[in-house]
């Protein structure tokens, strides 16, 4: 059996870890790694091969940035070229990207069957280009790789064959348990910044609702400068944001103002997270990760894929809608600190989601 993996950005490089790893590991599968270049640049792209592990791309597209339409079309140009070259048994695809919106594509036209990982995922807000996305990529899809119990649920009520949907768990809970133990052995990201485990606050965001709104991106930085008046907020600043802060001269008062520094890789990243006293945070990954290692959590949005974290008290909404909405939001969850609970395993699997999903391949041969 031939799979065609493809991914593109930094969360789908770290779903894949697990997952690529199974696959080259059992006899009848052999995978083509199809990158398309979405993140492209060393921090955000080739650090996190080298550093899970993964093999080098079969293929590298470079596609590179652009708006969504322009972007997503190089990507559907250049991925049916490698599908008529390769003519794979399955096209693999991650997550809720223009990446993978392509790819699912792509192989739907050429009539080539579809896996989802990390499938029935809602927000329920359509404004979102994540979310047309996943909706699609789940529609197009032949068989669909649910983390949660509430994802299999919502691909239920939008009528997709209970028999094309399987419940494996969460292949970032199975990366994060392995990695965790590597990046607290390996990484000296902490030293590097002068930090102290349980003296920071983490930020990260990048998502365009927040980074091309100038009044959500203002009350966000405002908000964090005056949290960072009472302790230290550390933020690695994704190539968006930057550019944003830019724009609208912002970026050398908040460098002043916070600790902003390069994206930075899977296991630095991951040391950060799990020694920071709370994370605010406008992506979805990170939200889980925060979960993974008992991090408290505050979301910089209205709403989130992940339902079950802000059900389950560790993880709390923050619409910014102004400075102190989300001062105010991050002080208090720093003042109400959640009690983690024994449920990790129950909402996101036991860390088998990966080999799961290759078992489901492998019979569909």
């Amino acid at each position: 059996m031939k799979i065609t993996t493809i991914v593109g950005a930094r969360p789908q490089f770290i779903k894949a870890a697990p997952v690529s790893s199974k696959l080259r590991s059992t006899s009848n599968i052999q995978e083509v790694l199809v990158h398309t270049g979405q993140h492209y640049d060393e921090n955000m792209s080739d650090v996190f091969f080298q550093e899970l592990e993964i093999p080098s791309p079969d293929y590298h597209l470079g596609i590179g940035s652009g708006n969504h339409g322009a972007q997503t079309g190089r990507m559907l140009e250049e991925i049916e070229k490698v599908l008529l070259t390769e003519k794979p048994d399955w096209v693999l695809v991650y997550g809720d990207t223009n990446s993978t919106l392509a790819g699912a594509l792509c192989a739907a036209k050429l009539h080539i069957p579809i896996a989802h990982v990390e499938a029935g995922l809602r927000s329920f807000n359509r404004r979102m280009p994540e979310e047309i996305n996943r909706v699609l990529t789940d529609h197009a899809a032949n068989i669909l790789f649910a983390p949660t119990t509430a994802a299999v649920e919502n691909l239920r009520n939008e009528g997709i064959l209970e028999k094309k949907v399987h419940l494996v768990g969460d292949v970032m809970y199975d990366a994060a348990i392995y990695y965790g133990a590597i990046a607290s052995q390996k990484s000296k990201v902490l030293e590097y910044l002068s930090l102290t485990p349980q003296n920071y606050i983490l930020a990260t965001v990048h998502r365009a609702e927040n980074t091309d709104n100038l009044s959500r991106l203002q009350a966000i930085f405002s908000g964090l400068t005056a949290v960072a008046k009472k302790i230290p907020v550390v933020l690695p600043l994704h190539p968006r944001t930057r550019a944003a802060l830019s724009r609208n001269g912002l970026l050398e008062e908040m460098t002043h103002n916070l600790q902003l520094i390069e994206p930075v890789g899977y296991l630095d990243m991951v040391m950060l997270e799990k020694n920071s006293l709370l994370i605010a945070t406008d992506s979805g990954g990170v939200q889980k990760e925060a979960f993974f290692y008992q991090v408290p959590c505050v979301t910089l949005r209205e709403e989130t894929e992940w339902v079950e974290l802000v059900q389950s008290g560790w993880n709390k909404l923050i619409p910014p809608t102004s400075e102190y909405f989300v001062f105010s939001g991050i002080k208090n969850t720093l003042n109400h600190k959640p009690h983690m609970q024994d449920t990790v395993s129950g909402l996101y699997g036991g860390g088998f989601a990966s080999e799961q999903i290759v078992k489901l391949l492998a019979t569909e041969s």
